[in-house]
């Protein structure tokens, strides 16, 4: 597997798949810092809470577009190429989807990691009150890994199964498009959509008082029927996916 995957990283090394993760990253960075730059106390005391309630709703919108560009990236190689074939004769089918899952799972780990890195080092920049919440912070990154392996999952196969590399791509800017929206449906509804669970997973609230105009941030319980479901999703799109792939015709 450790050759499989290599192989991985050596057909994609010049398709500039680290530039494209960082430079959406960028764009969530940059949109995540014009909020911080004018806090008052108040607001500074609540500054862990807010960003691990922004940065779910940034990755509502731009995860699931990074999970499409990452999963057509490792596999329009072979399409384009016609290699399928010729791939399946050194390694089983079901050896090359894991690969190229495990492959395309690093990058998203390493962009949740990014993040977590920015918001610590922002947080210490502009002087958010309090330690940093450990505990929470691994949930971000536990939660949001989570739902983006999931996505990129399902877009694989989506990508594996289209020699056209609009139809998964198109699926991952409208789940991009729709994941924000899900967000304000009713949490039982936002669980039969597997966009929706940034939502679903997220474990801070908000109340805005019309009055004050003042933003209050507090910490939910945390949802772990949710992380089942999700769980479950995972394989059975692993299952299914991978089983669609071994008997494709190459």
């Amino acid at each position: 597997m450790r050759k499989a995957i290599a192989l991985e990283f050596h057909k994609i090394h010049r398709r500039s798949v680290w530039m494209i993760v960082a430079a959406m990253i960028l764009v969530q960075i940059l949109w995540s810092i014009r909020g911080v730059g004018r806090m008052d106390a108040h607001e500074l005391s609540q500054g862990w809470m807010f960003f691990l309630y922004q940065f779910p709703l940034l990755n509502s919108i731009m995860m699931p577009v990074i999970a499409a560009v990452v999963a057509s990236r490792l596999c329009d190689n072979e399409h384009k190429g016609q290699t399928l074939k010729l791939l399946n004769t050194v390694m089983p089918a079901g050896r090359l989807f894991t690969a190229k899952f495990l492959c395309g799972a690093l990058y998203m780990l390493a962009a949740v990691l990014l993040q977590l890195v920015v918001i610590v080092a922002v947080a210490y920049a502009v002087g958010f009150m309090g330690t940093p919440p450990f505990d929470k912070l691994f949930y971000y990154l536990l939660f949001t890994t989570a739902v983006n392996l999931t996505i990129l999952l399902l877009q694989q196969v989506l990508s594996l199964l289209f020699v056209n590399q609009m139809v998964p791509l198109t699926v991952g800017l409208i789940g991009g498009l729709a994941g924000l929206f899900i967000m304000f449906f009713p949490q039982n509804l936002e669980r039969l959509f597997l966009w929706g669970y940034y939502g679903v997973l997220m474990f801070v609230g908000m109340d805005w008082d019309r009055v004050t105009r003042i933003t209050d941030f507090y910490y939910t319980p945390v949802d772990w029927a949710g992380f089942i479901s999700l769980a479950v999703m995972f394989c059975v799109i692993y299952i299914i996916g991978r089983a669609l792939f071994v008997r494709k015709e190459m």
